[in-house]
């Protein structure tokens, strides 16, 4: 290879490399700052496209221009009514100036040590205005539009805009939990010995009215029952009566045989002699 096709290779590469050191690019999704001796250069970030430092002595440092999420560590804060509660929450965010926000926070780290400093801060203050029955059942976005204002207006000078901070889930610390749990458990006890209570009280006076009942109608039937025997003995008087009348002999005939019928079973002895009355239907 010959000497002057050597420099041009290394000319070219050279160049290239050059280029790398001068030339950089910022993607859509980003905004950036030139720091010369560790100093911003210029009074505002850059923005996506092609751009141009000097070597060695600049550098570039990019930030995220997207919303970014902070999910901050549960938190116990007392409410009005002096309960506590475990408060679950997270944040978005954005870097709405890149020169500001590297000035004073330097970095994302820095900016969510900010972002939880004042955001728990504000949720105390705004928890801490409300009963925990009212948190928990419909102050809740009231508390969130509270802190999400309030952090916004804090952290504006820092170069953060605060774009929402929501509440994800609120909790009773444990020994809260237990005690309220005792609570509930005592007081449906309490409601399930008064429903009992109620509940006996209730069979007694069914029982005590079907008892009733019971002994009326029965009474009734054993009255209706002697009536109608009464009736059907009466009745039963008349027919042998008219019988008799008609053929009195006949009716003494049958009452005899009636009478044989129930004295004369197995293992029955009798004593009597031929001319006995009882016999004078067998002579």
């Amino acid at each position: 290879m010959k000497p002057i096709t050597i420099a041009l290779i290394a000319l070219i590469v050279v160049a290239a490399l050059g280029l790398t050191q001068v030339i950089f690019t910022v993607d859509q999704t980003e905004r950036a700052i030139v720091l010369e001796l560790g100093r911003p250069v210029g009074d505002e970030a850059l923005g996506p496209g092609l751009h141009f430092k000097m070597p060695l002595v600049q550098n570039v440092v990019f930030f995220d221009s997207r919303i970014l999420d902070f999910d901050a560590r549960p938190e116990e804060i007392t409410t009005a009514d002096k309960k506590y509660m475990k408060v679950d929450s997270y944040t978005k965010w954005r870097i709405y100036d890149p020169l500001t926000f590297y000035t004073k926070v330097r970095s994302v780290q820095g900016a969510q040590a900010r972002l939880d400093d004042i955001i728990r801060s504000q949720l105390r203050v705004a928890v801490g205005r409300y009963t925990l029955i009212e948190v928990v059942s419909h102050k809740r976005l009231e508390i969130m539009t509270a802190v999400t204002e309030r952090s916004r207006e804090l952290l504006h000078p820092y170069g953060i805009e605060v774009v929402d901070v929501r509440i994800k889930r609120t909790d009773l610390p444990p020994e809260n939990a237990r005690a309220i749990y005792g609570r509930m458990k005592a007081e449906r006890e309490r409601q399930a010995r008064q429903y009992r209570s109620e509940g006996r009280e209730a069979s007694a006076r069914i029982i005590a009215e079907a008892d009733k009942q019971r002994s009326i109608i029965l009474a009734d039937a054993e009255k209706q029952a002697a009536i109608t025997r009464g009736e059907g003995d009466a009745q039963a008087t008349a027919i042998y009566a008219e019988a008799l009348g008609k053929a009195p002999e006949f009716y003494d005939f049958m009452r005899s045989l009636e009478a044989y019928r129930k004295s004369f079973g197995d293992n029955t002895r009798f004593i009597m002699t031929p001319q006995s009355d009882f016999l004078r239907h067998l002579r």
